[in-house]
This record gives structure tokens, C-alpha cells and sequence, in this order.
């Protein structure tokens, strides 16, 4: 993509006193009307204004400049530039055109009345806005409350509908029911595990499944003294006879 010409005003009282160029090609070169340029050339448009040196600036040529001058129905073109510089990444809160900046109270109200599981920094996030015109939304506090509307903030273009997606499926992430279903998901502790265990021990199937049960004896902690006592007497009696 090629850059726009830097200073197009100051660009063309340059060409006008230090070229041949026509006044057309000067205009569309800088992207002006042919009168606009004749009244630089004339001394009534741009009074004051510096010229600027398309070549020193690295946008036009000598050749290109002689290569116009010879041929008048020929239109300049801008050099491409050497060195390409990056867009910069944006920063900060989201920046919102001043036309628009009136609507962020009744954005914000649509955003609390249709998605109140948002927190307050994700709406300044999407709307651009600050807590406390959030919180005076809210409350009805806000010095315009009466007449505020809610609007939907992708269809004010204050935020685009991906943006508003991603913010409401972070929210819903920590919403209710969340804690309920992770909690199911865990395992229980030993203790737990024993303390379920010993409130089952005193049935009669228990108290069999304890008299085969080969796990260590710390395991089986949970099974009825008695039972087991009355299994191991009933062993030696046999033995015995």
C-alpha cells in the first residue's frame, strides 16, 4: 500500500514555483482542484505556507518530475517508500469518536439490562466508558437517566460483535453453576473416603466383605471390633476341635 503524500498543500506551492508542471497534474498529484492550484500560483490560496520538497521527502523523483514536465497529459506517481513502518497496536481503553461518545450511557444500559453477568471492567473495556457513569447507569443516577435508551453497543459501532462475544462468554465462564459442576468433578479425600466407608460398616453385607477383606489393616479400621472378634473366635474354636 502506498503512502498518502505528506503535506499535499505545502507539496504543491513547491511544484508550482520550482517545476513546468501543468496545473492539472500538479492538482491531481496532490490530490487538489486545478483552480485551488492556480490560486497558489496567483498568490491568493496557501498564503504563508513553506514549500515542501516532494523529492527530499522521498515521494517523487527528478526523473519522474522531468519525465511529467515532457509530457503533459502524463500523471506523477508517487515513489514507493523505502522503509515500511508497522501499524501500531492499540493500547489502553478503547478509543471512541467524539460523535459517538454520547451514546455510550445508553450502550452501557443495554449492556446492564441484557447482560448483567458482565463486570464493570468489561464494559469499560467494550463501550470505552469509565465505573463511575457504569455505576450511575445502574442507579439511575446518571444527570440524562430520563432519557436514556438502551442500544445495542455493536450496533452504535462502539464495539464490534466478536468483542461483545468474547466478553460475555468470559463472563458466563464464572457464572453460577460453574462452582457446582467443577465441585462434582473432584475426588474425595482419604478421610472422606473412610468416613462414607464406616457409615456403611454396621450392615450385615459389610460385615461379611470385612471377613475376606485382605487390604492392610489400616484400611480396615472402619469395620466393626465385635464382628471381627467373633470371626477370629470362631476360627480358634474350629481349630481346636
Amino acid at each position: 500500500m502506498t503512502q498518502p503524500l505528506l503535506m499535499p498543500k505545502a507539496t504543491a506551492v513547491w511544484l508550482v514555483d520550482n517545476t513546468a508542471l501543468s496545473f492539472d497534474q500538479i492538482a491531481a498529484f496532490c490530490t487538489l482542484h486545478p483552480l485551488e492550484v492556480q490560486g497558489i500560483a496567483d498568490g491568493d490560496v496557501a498564503g504563508g505556507i513553506m514549500g515542501a520538497n516532494p523529492i527530499q521527502n522521498g515521494q517523487l523523483t527528478r526523473e519522474e518530475i522531468e519525465k511529467a514536465e515532457a509530457d503533459p497529459a502524463y500523471r506523477l506517481k508517487l515513489s514507493e517508500p523505502k522503509v515500511r513502518v508497522a501499524a501500531a497496536k492499540r493500547k489502553g481503553p478503547r478509543y471512541t469518536p467524539i460523535s459517538r461518545r454520547n451514546e455510550r450511557p445508553n450502550a452501557i444500559k443495554w449492556l446492564v439490562r441484557n447482560h448483567p453477568e458482565l463486570k464493570d471492567a468489561q464494559i469499560m473495556r467494550l463501550v470505552g466508558t469509565t465505573k463511575s457513569t457504569i455505576d450511575s447507569v445502574r442507579e439511575s443516577t446518571h444527570w440524562n437517566a430520563a432519557n436514556l435508551a438502551a442500544m445495542d453497543p455493536v450496533t452504535l459501532g462502539l464495539c464490534s460483535q466478536i468483542d461483545l462475544d468474547l466478553e460475555v462468554g468470559r463472563a458466563s465462564k464464572g457464572g453460577p453453576g460453574v462452582d457446582q459442576a467443577e465441585e462434582g468433578t473432584m475426588l474425595m479425600t482419604a478421610e472422606e473416603a473412610l468416613a462414607r466407608s464406616g457409615a456403611r460398616g454396621h450392615s450385615d453385607e459389610n460385615s461379611e466383605f470385612a471377613a475376606n477383606d485382605h487390604r492392610p489393616a489400616e484400611a480396615q479400621d472402619d469395620f466393626d471390633a465385635a464382628s471381627v472378634f467373633s470371626k477370629l473366635k470362631s476360627v480358634h474354636n474350629d481349630s481346636d476341635n
